[in-house]
């Protein structure tokens, strides 16, 4: 059993599937991380300032709304906390995972069906070759 799970989320049916798995290895007294990233987009000579901010903000409010989501899977018997950051996802992932000293990350791979079922998705696969953490990696 785990004391502290960080489950991060796009959205995604499949970041939902997380939920069951981090029910059945939660700790009696563990907590469990709901993580969000945003990636922000930086102005470039083809984007105004005004629309460069808008998509960061837009941005920000969907991490939070995918938190959100995420959290109301879990009855009120699970010790839930819910974060929002700004960034490149793996990065960010590792970086709460090790912060925040999560024993273990639950987390969706990509790919829909056949042999994209084992092709890992750019966020999983650098979580996985670089977090220090056990990760559980739940396939789609």
């Amino acid at each position: 059993m785990y004391k502290r799970i960080l489950l991060p989320t796009d959205g995604s049916e499949h970041s939902l599937r997380e939920v069951e798995r981090a029910k059945h290895v939660l700790a009696e007294d563990g907590e469990i991380i709901i993580l969000s990233v945003a990636i922000k987009i930086r102005k470039t000579a083809f984007h105004r300032t005004k629309d460069v901010r808008k998509i960061n903000k837009e941005a920000v409010k969907e991490a939070e709304d995918n938190v959100k989501a995420m959290a109301d899977c879990f009855d009120d018997s699970f010790n839930v906390r819910t974060m929002v950051k700004v960034g490149f996802p793996a990065e960010q992932i590792n970086k709460v995972a090790e912060d925040e000293d999560c024993d273990l990350i639950i987390i969706a791979s990509s790919g829909v069906s056949g042999i994209h079922k084992f092709v890992l998705g750019s966020v999983a696969e650098n979580v996985l070759k670089e977090c220090e953490k056990d990760v559980l990696l739940i396939h789609n």
